[in-house]
């Protein structure tokens, strides 16, 4: 798989990279948002993942998201020492499939690029449905994965839109932890977990109902259908 790792740092890109190409990874280096941005022009041969430092010398790495999301879908876990809630759900909001917090063990963040990386061929993979699913305002196209609020369209990474659809499948019944993770994830690793918690508080933001998850404490979390 080739991977752009987006690092400022050479000292540590360098280590990295030496880690990821024995692990099978073909790293491209980018030391600047601007030089990520370039990498992915549409004509590139196409990354599998970007890894992206937010710590970067010219741009803001939640503005260089941003733009790499509105160039091409390629999956972006951010790699950051901010580890308050807000700034995670700030990512995704911006696009980011996933996340990790230094200082980071080399094994985590290879365990959530393979996860990142699986998902995403299971998706691209996946053959279409034929339904929409309807709750209240609430309109989960399951064919071309979009959802719409009221007429409006919101967007969401494949993660969230993946968990809602889940979740939405069976209105009111609860969906356990493991098994979210197991469905959504495809994996059983326990580091999933705290991911799970942002994606959902990052749903009931995006939606503007946050009262549309609910959290069955000690359990998982079941989807409330809305009324109308």
């Amino acid at each position: 798989m080739r991977l752009l790792l987006v690092e400022d740092d050479n000292h540590v890109a360098a280590a990295l990279s030496a880690v990821l190409a024995r692990h099978g990874f073909d790293v491209t280096h980018a030391r600047s948002g601007e030089e990520a941005l370039q990498a992915l022009v549409p004509e590139s041969d196409g990354f599998g993942v970007v890894l992206l430092d937010l710590g970067l010398p010219d741009q803001d790495g939640y503005e260089v998201c941003g733009k790499i999301r509105k160039r091409t879908a390629t999956p972006v876990i951010m790699v950051t020492a901010r580890a308050d809630v807000r700034s995670r759900i700030h990512g995704l909001n911006l696009g980011a499939d996933d996340y990790v917090v230094k200082p980071y063990d080399t094994g985590e963040l290879l365990a959530r690029i393979h996860a990142v990386a699986r998902r995403t061929a299971h998706d691209d993979a996946a053959s279409p449905g034929e339904a929409a699913l309807v709750l209240g305002p609430v309109r989960i196209e399951l064919p071309n994965r979009q959802v719409t609020v009221g007429g409006t369209t919101v967007q969401l990474t494949r993660k969230e839109f993946d968990l809602l659809a889940l979740l939405a499948q069976r209105p009111g019944v609860v969906f356990r932890r493991e098994q979210i993770i197991s469905e959504v994830w495809r994996t059983s690793w326990e580091g999933t977990g705290r991911t799970l918690e942002v994606h959902v508080a990052s749903l009931r933001s995006k939606l503007r109902m946050p009262a549309l998850i609910e959290t069955v404490r000690g359990v998982g979390y079941r989807l409330v259908a809305p009324a109308g």
